[in-house]
C-alpha cells in the first residue's frame, strides 16, 4: 500500500520518523508471553504433582481446561466490549491484574481443600500435603480440589480474556493496516515464547520450590507489566514519543486530515446485534472455533501426552517441550508473507491474508504423521507438534489481523471479542471430549487405526487437528470470497 500525498507531505516535513510504535508492539509481546506463561503452570504440574496429591484423572484434568475454555470463551465475548469501552489503556491494566490474581490463587487451592476438608486453615503449603494425606475418601479431596482450581480458573479465564482483543486494538492504534499482519505475528509470538519458556522453567520452580510456588512466581510476573504498560502507552495522537512523520505513517489509511484522528475517540459504539447482521463477523467467528482449540490442545496436553506414552515427567519433557516451541517461532512467517503478497503481489490487505491462511492451513496435515511415526522416535511427534504449532501461529496472527481489515477501529475489540468466544467454545469441545476419550481408551484398551489404548485417543484427536485449517479457511472463503471493508458500522 503505497503512502497518500499527504502523508508524505508530512513526513518530508517532519524529517525523521521515531518507531515508538514497535515499542508498544514489545509490549504487547510480553503481555501475550506472560499471559500463556500463566495458562501453562498447571499443564506442566498437574501429572506429577496434583496427581498424586489430589487423585487426578484425565477426565477431571479434561474437566478444568474445559471448563477453563468456556469461561474464557464468555469473558471475550464482554471483554471486546469492556476493552472498548474503558479504552485500550485502562481496560489493559483491568485484565492483566485480574489474570495476575487469578494465577497466584492456584496456589492456595491445596491449602482451601485442606481447610475444608478438616477444618484447618493456617498449616501452610506443606501442612496442607500432611493434613489431605490423612483423609481418607480420595474422591473428597478430588471433588473438593477440582472445585477449587476451576475457581481460580475462572479469575484466570476472565483476565486473560482481555488480552487478545486489547492487543488487537493496541495495533489497530499504532499500525496502519499493510504492517499490522506483521505487528500482530510479532507479539502474537510471545504465545510461543510463553509456552517456550515454560517447560524450561516451571518444572524445574516445582521442583525446587514446590508447585504452589511455580504459579505465584509465574503469575507475579503480571504485575510488573502494569508498571511499564501504565508508564509507556498513550494513543499515539496524543504520545510526545510519536512525531508527526511516524504519526503520519500510522494514520495513513485516514483519508481525511490527520487532525481529526482525535475525534475518532468519540465515535459511538457498536452493538452485539449490529454486529452478528454481517457475514463477516460469523467468518472470524468460524475461523476462530475450529482452530483455537487445536492450539489449546497442543497447549494443554502435549506435556501429558509425552508423560502418558514415552513415559517422561515434566522435568524430562522440559527439553523436548523447548525444541517443540523453538519451531513454533517460525511462525513469525505469518506477518511477512501477506505484506509480500500485498506489497510485491498488487493483492488488497485481506486477499493476501487468505492467500496466506491457505498455504498455511495445509501444514497442519503433517500432524497425522505424529503418532505412526512416534514409534520410531519419540523426538519426531514433537518436531511434528512444533511444525503444526508454527503453522496455526501463522493462520492464528492472519486470522486477527483480518478484523482490522474489514471493521471500522471502535468496533475491532468488540469483532476480537466474539471470536474469542468462538474460540473459546471450540476449545471447551476439545478439552473436555479429549479427556473422556484418553481415560475411556485407556480402560477398554480401545482400538483405532492399528492403534491401542490412550495411543488410539491421541491418534484420533491428532486427526481432527490436522483437517480443521482447511474445512475453517474453506468456510470462511465461501462466507467473505472478497474484501469487503464495513463501512456502516
Amino acid at each position: 500500500m503505497s503512502l497518500t500525498p499527504q502523508t508524505e507531505a508530512i513526513q518530508k516535513e517532519s524529517g525523521a520518523m521515531t518507531s515508538y510504535r514497535w515499542r508498544i508492539c514489545a509490549l504487547l509481546f510480553f503481555a501475550t508471553t506472560i499471559n500463556y506463561l500463566d495458562r501453562q503452570v498447571l499443564s506442566l504440574t498437574w501429572k506429577d504433582y496434583l496427581v498424586p496429591e489430589f487423585h487426578w484423572t484425565d477426565s477431571d484434568y479434561g474437566t478444568i481446561t474445559a471448563l477453563f475454555s468456556i469461561f474464557y470463551a464468555v469473558s471475550m465475548l464482554f471483554a471486546g466490549r469492556f476493552i472498548d469501552w474503558m479504552d485500550t489503556k485502562k481496560g489493559f491494566l483491568w485484565a492483566i491484574g485480574i489474570w495476575s490474581a487469578g494465577a497466584c490463587m492456584h496456589a492456595f487451592c491445596g491449602i482451601a481443600t485442606s481447610g475444608i476438608l478438616t477444618n484447618q486453615w493456617w498449616l501452610g503449603f506443606e501442612g496442607a500435603k500432611e493434613a489431605l494425606a490423612k483423609v481418607d475418601k480420595a474422591t473428597v479431596i478430588t471433588s473438593t480440589s477440582v472445585s477449587l482450581f476451576i475457581f481460580a480458573r475462572f479469575i484466570l479465564a476472565l483476565g486473560e480474556a482481555g488480552n487478545f482483543p486489547a492487543a488487537i486494538k493496541s495495533t489497530a492504534e499504532y499500525f496502519p493496516k499493510k504492517d499490522r499482519a506483521l505487528a500482530t505475528s510479532i507479539f502474537n509470538a510471545g504465545a510461543t515464547v510463553g509456552a517456550l519458556s515454560a517447560p524450561v522453567s516451571i518444572p524445574f520452580i516445582a521442583k525446587i520450590y514446590g508447585w504452589e510456588m511455580s504459579f505465584v512466581i509465574i503469575g507475579a510476573i503480571g504485575f510488573l507489566w502494569m508498571f511499564f504498560w501504565g508508564l509507556m502507552y498513550k494513543k499515539p495522537e496524543l504520545h510526545s514519543k510519536v512525531n508527526k512523520a511516524e504519526l503520519a505513517y500510522i494514520q495513513q489509511d485516514i483519508l481525511t486530515d490527520v487532525s481529526t484522528s482525535v475525534t475518532t475517540q468519540a465515535e459511538q459504539k457498536t452493538s452485539f446485534a449490529e454486529c452478528f447482521k454481517y457475514k463477516q463477523t460469523w467468518a472470524f467467528a468460524f475461523g476462530k472455533f475450529m482452530t483455537d482449540g487445536v492450539w489449546w490442545f497442543y497447549l494443554f496436553w502435549t506435556p501429558a501426552y509425552l508423560k502418558d506414552i514415552y513415559k517422561m515427567n515434566a522435568t524430562q519433557s522440559a527439553f523436548p517441550l523447548f525444541i517443540l516451541y523453538m519451531i513454533t517461532l517460525f511462525s513469525i512467517i505469518g506477518g511477512w508473507l501477506p505484506t509480500f503478497l500485498v506489497e510485491k503481489k498488487g493483492m488488497n490487505p485481506y486477499e493476501g491474508r487468505m492467500k496466506a491462511m491457505f498455504i498455511f492451513a495445509f501444514v497442519p496435515l503433517i500432524v497425522l504423521l505424529a503418532q505412526p511415526l512416534g514409534g520410531i522416535s519419540s523426538w519426531l511427534p514433537v518436531i511434528i507438534i512444533g511444525i503444526a504449532g508454527a503453522a496455526h501461529q501463522s493462520w492464528s496472527a492472519n486470522i486477527f489481523s483480518t478484523v482490522g481489515d474489514m471493521f471500522p477501529k471502535k468496533a475491532i475489540a468488540t469483532i476480537t471479542g466474539i471470536g474469542g468466544m468462538a474460540g473459546g467454545l471450540g476449545s471447551f469441545i476439545i478439552n473436555k471430549s479429549s479427556g473422556m476419550l484418553f481415560e475411556h481408551a485407556d480402560k477398554t484398551q480401545m482400538a483405532f487405526a492399528g492403534f491401542h489404548g490412550k495411543e488410539a485417543g491421541y491418534f484420533i484427536v491428532f486427526s481432527i487437528c490436522a483437517i480443521a485449517y482447511l474445512i475453517a479457511w474453506f468456510v470462511m472463503k465461501t462466507l467473505v470470497p472478497k474484501y469487503k471493508p464495513i463501512t456502516n458500522l
